[in-house]
């Protein structure tokens, strides 16, 4: 074996796979964020949260919550297409809330996730 193989043997397996879904995301956009997949991840946990209670559990302010949420939705800045791994909608008994929900393809994303993280023996 050369020093090159030994660079490329995995030493932490936990780590590699926490990687390996890291990577997940960045096959959806190649420079995405740490705050937008902390968002999603959030959001990920917590389906059907307001978008108050995940601003206060990420510590973001509610400019910094549109844009991730707006770039995990239909539409981000500029109205370029977002990543639509998230719908967000108008909580029916307060309008001025903001409801957040994995949209079909985020439940995907979280499948695989799942899949790469904790994979069944």
């Amino acid at each position: 074996m050369t020093d090159q193989d030994l660079s490329r043997e995995i030493t932490d397996i936990d780590m590699a796979k926490l990687a390996e879904a890291i990577e997940h995301f960045r096959i959806l956009d190649k420079e995405i964020p740490a705050q937008v997949i902390a968002c999603f991840l959030y959001i990920a946990s917590h389906d059907d949260c307001n978008k108050i209670d995940m601003e206060k559990a990420l510590k973001f302010s509610s400019a910094s919550g549109s844009r991730n949420t707006d770039w995990l939705g239909a539409f981000h800045r500029l109205n370029k297409p977002g990543l639509g791994l998230i719908v967000k909608y108008r909580d029916r008994t307060n309008r001025r809330r903001q409801v957040l929900q994995l949209s079909p393809k985020g439940r995907i994303l979280v499948q695989e996730l799942r899949q790469i993280l904790y994979p069944k023996n």
